[in-house]
């Protein structure tokens, strides 16, 4: 009896001594990056509809692959841009605060986009169980509105030119952790005057300054040049106000060239 007892006993003290195995650690970059439990990858065609302004909200959309754009549209027909999102954005987030939120945009594929859509129950659930995402998620929505400080602060404060320049930089991934990517997707003259809040010719304008300068190349597809920055940079471009005012003055106007005469 007592040697089993004693045997017992070991065999007691040894399976105490076993270290539960850990879970793997949460990762937000693989949580975002595969299909799983109530979130799928879906593919967009360019120009495709990813949702419509006053759908209900059950998803939120991550880019993966892509750009996106968000509209708006008023009570009389105008169709404003809100904002050009990238690869690493998230759409739709407006849908988590309360169930059956109507969506207060519309987003449109600007390119092929690979998205992973995220149900509105799972993103919740991730966001309450993973500290991990929650400080991913809340980093990111900082960077956005701090985004559209800048957005507005750039409308009420900066000339057509500076705010035209800004946002084909932005585009162009200008300023961000990855390589700028400067050829950016073919987009409307009508598009470029809703994002910067001014008329069709206005952005014809600065378009074929920007061209003549060298800071793009603009036929139909647009390559945005590093250049561009120097209209960020300075609070007017001599070279594009030089051939702009030499452009604008009428043959008359210009004074002749005085000779000094010898005495």
């Amino acid at each position: 009896m007592g040697g089993r007892e004693k045997q017992y006993d070991l065999q007691d003290r040894s399976e105490s001594c076993l270290v539960p195995e850990s879970p793997t650690p949460f990762n937000a970059a693989d949580f975002l990056a595969q299909a799983g439990l109530g979130k799928k990858i879906v593919r967009f065609r360019k120009s495709a509809k990813i949702f419509s302004q006053g759908d209900i909200g059950s998803s939120i959309f991550y880019i993966q692959q892509g750009k996106a754009r968000l509209t708006v549209i008023s009570e009389i027909g105008k169709q404003v841009t809100l904002a050009i999102l990238n690869t690493g954005d998230f759409v739709g987030q407006e849908c988590l605060p309360a169930e059956h939120q109507l969506h207060i945009a519309s987003a449109t594929a600007l390119t092929d986009c690979v998205m992973l859509r995220i149900g509105r129950k799972e993103m919740i659930r991730v966001l309450h169980d993973e500290q991990i995402m929650s400080e991913f998620f809340v980093a990111y929505l900082l960077e956005r509105t701090s985004r559209i400080q800048d957005d507005l602060i750039d409308q009420l404060f900066n000339s057509t030119e500076k705010r035209l320049a800004r946002a084909l930089l932005n585009m162009a991934n200008f300023g961000k952790v990855n390589e700028p990517e400067t050829n950016i997707p073919k987009i409307s003259q009508e598009a470029l005057a809703s994002i910067i809040g001014c008329t069709r010719s206005r952005v014809n304008l600065f378009m074929n300054r920007f061209r003549k300068a060298g800071y793009i190349e603009y036929n139909g597809h647009i390559k945005v040049n590093r250049s561009l920055l120097t209209v960020l940079l300075h609070d007017a471009d001599p070279a594009i106000r030089e051939r702009s005012t030499v452009k604008a003055q009428k043959p008359n106007e210009i004074s002749p060239k005085r000779t000094k005469t010898r005495k």
